[in-house]
């Protein structure tokens, strides 16, 4: 009789037992169930300004006149002028390519009919591009000694834009993007904190978005490194 009294009392406690157990992992699925949906997004940025490191410089001249063979030997004299202009303010012979002329004939323009006194329009191109920008603006705010050899350089236009570049972006990406990051963290936890929460791990997270543009309008030289990251937070009480 003891021993079924001991038994019965054995089977109780073990139903017990499983019915606390039940009731904690119903609890924690309801808890997670209710938790599974707070999450916040926030946006982390991250800008820089630097000096460009690259430039491109399109030196335009033109001829005109209506002798080929004439306006060949002025072309290739007024190259070589600026060719020794650039080397001797120190610019490299390898930084510096020379472009094929560009040659319009008036006379084979049917659109044209304005006597202009000539015929040949011709437009040659030497191309420095090169890693010393300062060197380079220098010599551009410069170009204008060339008017006492007789040469007028021409703007480039739209077509053959004076280019700044930043080149050695990838050096500074993860110090940008950790700190990026970093501000997102920052943005979350607030927001956490006026919710009455706690953030929690990381849900979802993309690269980042990295630009590179002039600062403004005056001063392309300088430029604007930016970089925005979305990260997705989860949250807990």
């Amino acid at each position: 009789m003891e021993l079924k009294k001991d038994s019965l009392w054995l089977s109780a406690a073990i139903v017990a037992v499983g019915i606390v157990i039940l009731g904690l992992c119903i609890k924690g699925g309801i808890d997670d169930f209710a938790n599974k949906d707070r999450k916040v997004t926030v946006k982390g940025l991250a800008e820089k300004e630097v000096a460009a490191d690259k430039v491109t410089w399109p030196v335009l001249s033109k001829e005109l006149g209506n002798n080929l063979p004439e306006l060949y030997d002025k072309i290739g004299a007024t190259q070589r002028t600026i060719q020794r202009f650039l080397i001797a303010g120190g610019i490299k012979q390898s930084e510096i390519s020379v472009g094929a002329p560009q040659v319009v004939d008036l006379n084979a323009d049917q659109y044209n009919s304005t006597n202009k006194g000539y015929r040949y329009n011709i437009t040659t191109v030497i191309t420095v591009t090169s890693r010393n920008v300062k060197l380079v603006r220098s010599l551009i705010a410069r170009q204008g000694e060339l008017l006492r050899e007789g040469i007028a350089i021409v703007d480039g236009g739209y077509e053959n834009p004076v280019k700044y570049e930043y080149v050695s972006f990838k050096a500074m990406k993860p110090k940008m993007m950790e700190e990026a990051i970093q501000n997102a963290e920052k943005t979350a936890t607030q927001f956490a904190s006026n919710s009455h929460s706690k953030l929690n791990k990381i849900v979802s997270a993309d690269q980042g978005q990295f630009s590179i543009e002039d600062r403004d309008s005056s001063t392309p030289w300088i430029k604007k490194v930016r970089v925005v990251t979305t990260i997705t937070y989860s949250l807990k009480d």
